[in-house]
């Protein structure tokens, strides 16, 4: 024995690593005679590198009857390289390899191993997943069916299926020499029962799912209906604006047409001006005073522009500070369906109210547009009434007045295409967001069919190891569960659990000798994995519900949005009716002043009928008063 570990130490040097000291301490508590021995490496990690060792030094007699590579997390290059060893052995007896997770490869090799093996009568395969490859485990039943010395095989939790079992059976059709087959009957009526239960509740869960993409599909094409509703609507309003705009235009152009008019009179009453310049002179500071009145009534509705321009553009930068906010949250919960779908609706809620802002704005603008109109339709009555009887500061006094008429026409005018200009750039935005909703929906979708394939694959993943997790006997092996559902992790995992258990190597030989006295415990605990697995479903349908409770309660906001928007018009239509209110009181002061105006207007007309009366007696044989008099 001594012999065979320095032979082990040499090839490991050789193949430029450094063999491994659990291994070398099992050698050295090796005895026996020759041939008689017990290699014992259960629950040793062991390298491929060890591995390929032992393969060279197994060929011809070894100087122990029995293997034990129990769970020892061998690769699949391992397990060929061992077995290939094995193959033309003489001395070996009996060999175990349950727990170690063999696969193709492993099939494959065992097959080769039966094939050619003459020595080995007693062959524990117990948890592993040679079942689970169809074409592997075709190779290993071939091998089975030509090997005639084999007298006892296990081949318990290997998850074989119909099709393996009835391989298994035509090899031992042929097989002669096999005495005892262990396979667990009982425990492949578990897992099949199991499995049908949980593709059941798959098939359900699947149905759900379509039922709650169908309904949500439903809402989002009636909210792009009302999208739809609500651009038609815009465009209307943009319609009757330019209308209204029209016509506007029309009123200025008939305006500019009677002064020009008033200009002519003007110019033909120069003559008659000229006799009344102390008339003229009251006239101006009357004049003065309403000027300073209407200079003040025009600066308080300009006030009242630029305060509701203010707000309005106030309103705007929180509806795009909005706007920027909801898209962050679609860059942060793409991944969730519910939550992106839920984002557009708020997006859209977002541009509606935009839309109403902007209606009831343009409205707003256009009603004080109308109303300052009449206000200079009024205004240029009462001077054309006055310009019979004024003078040539009357003309300047106009001309002021034509001045101020184009230029709040001009600012109008600059309003409404800054106005439109926002109209175009809102309806831009809107058709923006409208793409990247439809682009969201179709992300979302492949998500969606992405997480699906990604649970069906994990479902698959537990029921495979499902099995697997029976065998694992200590805190270790509970550990090891966890790398089950992560193979690329579990080699890694797996050493770091061996170098663990190399202290308590006598504590673990003692646990492998009470191992036929907790099978029944060990059925215990698969009944508990398979509740684990019954609760894990039950939570996937209970977030399944969440879900749809989270669908209510976005209606349930929609509901209370609604209502909020209602409040709103109305308090919009109180505003309205306040503003009719003070201007309604505005025109009641405008006709009193009116009324004092035309007064004090009277009263100088009959001054100047006094006063040119008597000019008339005095200059009644002038040329000047007889060309007055024609005119």
């Amino acid at each position: 024995m001594e012999e065979f570990r320095r032979a082990y130490a040499r090839l490991c040097a050789a193949g430029g690593a450094a063999p491994q000291e659990a291994v070398l301490r099992r050698l050295r508590e090796l005895g026996g005679a020759p041939g008689r021995g017990r290699l014992d490496l259960a629950a040793q990690s062991l390298s491929l590198e060890t591995c390929g060792a032992l393969g060279r030094l197994l060929p011809g007699a070894a100087p122990f009857a029995e293997v034990a590579l129990g769970d020892c997390g061998l690769s699949e290059e391992g397990v060929k390289l061992l077995l290939h060893g094995l193959c033309s052995n003489t001395t070996v007896k009996s060999l175990d390899l349950k727990g170690n997770n063999l696969r193709t490869v492993g099939a494959e090799a065992l097959g080769k191993l039966l094939r050619q093996n003459k020595s080995i009568r007693s062959l524990i395969l117990e948890w592993n997943s040679l079942g689970v490859w169809e074409e592997g485990f075709s190779f290993f039943c071939q091998g089975l069916g030509t090997n005639n010395f084999l007298q006892r095989l296990d081949l318990r939790n290997n998850q074989i299926n119909h099709q393996g079992a009835g391989e298994l059976a035509m090899a031992l059709k042929q097989n002669a020499s096999l005495q005892e087959l262990e396979q667990a009957m009982d425990h492949n009526q578990d897992r099949q029962t199991i499995l049908t239960e949980t593709r059941n509740r798959a098939y359900i869960l699947s149905k759900e799912v379509l039922s709650l993409k169908d309904e949500k599909t439903k809402q989002f094409l009636d909210l792009m209906d009302t999208i739809d509703k609500q651009k038609e609507e815009i465009a209307k309003s943009g319609r009757t604006s330019a209308a209204r705009v029209s016509q506007l235009q029309e009123a200025l152009d008939e305006q500019h047409s009677i002064m020009n008019s008033l200009k002519a009179k003007l110019q033909m009453t120069e003559a008659a001006l000229a006799l009344s310049e102390q008339k003229v002179h009251n006239l101006g500071e009357l004049l003065n005073a309403a000027k300073q009145e209407q200079t003040s009534m025009a600066e308080c509705h300009f006030m009242e522009l630029q305060q509701q321009k203010q707000e309005g553009i106030d309103r705007e930068g929180k509806l795009l500070r909005d706007l920027s906010a909801a898209s962050e949250k679609n860059l942060l919960l793409r991944n969730q369906v519910d939550e992106l779908e839920k984002k557009c609706k708020v997006q859209q809620d977002q541009l509606f109210l935009v839309k109403q802002d902007l209606t009831n704005t343009t409205a707003e603008l256009k009603l004080r547009a109308v109303q300052a109109e009449e206000r200079l339709e009024m205004e240029k009555r009462r001077f054309k009434q006055s310009l019979d009887d004024m003078e040539s500061l009357r003309l300047k006094e106009v001309d002021r007045m034509t001045q101020h008429i184009e230029a709040s026409e001009r600012s109008m005018q600059d309003r409404i295409q800054r106005l439109e200009a926002i109209r175009i750039a809102l309806e831009e935005e809107l058709s923006q967001v409208k793409a990247a909703a439809l682009t969201e929906r179709g992300q979302a979708e492949e998500e969606l069919i992405k997480v699906r394939n990604r649970a069906r694959l994990e479902e698959q993943q537990r029921l495979e190891h499902l099995e697997e997790k029976l065998r694992l006997m200590t805190e270790s092996r509970d550990e090891a569960q966890n790398c089950c559902l992560k193979q690329k992790q579990m080699v890694a995992e797996a050493q770091t659990k061996a170098n663990q258990l190399s202290l308590h190597a006598d504590g673990l030989r003692r646990r492998l000798e009470e191992l036929q006295q907790d099978l029944n415990s060990k059925e215990e605990e698969k009944v508990t994995e398979v509740n684990k697995v019954k609760v894990e479903l039950q939570e996937q349908i209970g977030h399944l519900q969440a879900e749809r409770t989270a669908q209510e309660g976005l209606r349930e906001k929609i509901s209370a949005l609604e209502r909020q928007l209602k409040a709103l018009s109305s308090n919009h239509r109180e505003a309205l009716l306040d503003k009719e209110g003070e201007i309604s009181m505005l025109l009641e002061k405008l006709r009193m002043k009116e009324a004092d105006i035309s007064r004090m207007r009277e009263e100088e007309a009959q001054r100047a009928s006094f006063l040119q009366n008597a000019i008339m007696a005095y200059v009644q044989g002038s040329p000047l008063g007889t060309h007055s008099s024609r005119k």
